[in-house]
């Protein structure tokens, strides 16, 4: 099974990455780690890669979609995969349809883990740092039991600069614009699957479950 896993920041997508994988056979595959992976072997992608990182630009599509084309055809891969933070774009999209075909297979299925913009904003500010020994905590979903103090140690918790609610708008409403042409393509070639996210987190597997078992 060829699988794609998209989904906004905060939505739960990486967490049911690791239940997918853990169910079935086939390597997880995310953008960091197939540049990592190509760097560090220093395929000749991998410096192109490596070169525009160093100067602090973009690499180009070009470049990715090359790494992509070869991280996809590994032998781990044959048999299937899971796809994670590729493709950013429409034409990334194509490419990847285009990589599909050469190697005479095709995406099956693109699974959306779906939450709404309100619930993310509240996942996304609600983190606390303590200053002190650096345990995470949330306000809702692990809170301190005193407020503000770390249990540990009793330091002082903060908002991470990343998480104040200026900055976690600006973040989702930047990728909310970028997925949607993303979501409408993979509607539109009959392989997208939408599941609430906003359930618990083995509710939302069981419901990512019911797609993969038809394929």
């Amino acid at each position: 099974m060829n699988i794609v896993i998209m989904g906004l920041p905060g939505a739960g997508k990486g967490t049911q990455a690791a239940e997918i994988i853990k169910k079935y056979p086939i390597p997880h595959i995310s953008t960091g780690d197939m540049f990592r992976l190509a760097i560090k072997n220093e395929t000749p992608l991998g410096n192109e890669a490596k070169s525009y990182m160093d100067r602090g630009e973009l690499v180009p599509d070009e470049v990715t979609v090359g790494i992509v084309k070869e991280r996809l055809s590994e032998s781990d891969a044959k048999d299937g995969f899971l796809l994670d933070g590729f493709p950013r774009t429409v034409q990334q999209a194509e490419a990847l349809n285009e990589i599909m075909d050469e190697l005479g297979s095709k995406i099956e299925s693109t699974i959306y883990v779906d939450v709404p913009e309100e619930e993310l904003m509240n996942r996304l500010t609600g983190r606390r740092i303590c200053e002190v020994c650096g345990t995470a905590y949330h306000l809702v979903f692990n809170p301190p039991k005193q407020e503000g103090i770390c249990d540990l140690d009793g330091g002082k918790l903060y908002q991470r600069e990343d998480d104040n609610p200026e900055t976690v708008q600006n973040r989702l409403e930047v990728n909310i614009k970028q997925t949607q042409p993303l979501l409408d393509f993979y509607e539109s070639q009959g392989v997208l699957s939408r599941v609430n996210g906003s359930q618990d987190i083995d509710e939302v597997f069981d419901d990512i479950n019911k797609v993969l078992e038809k394929l």
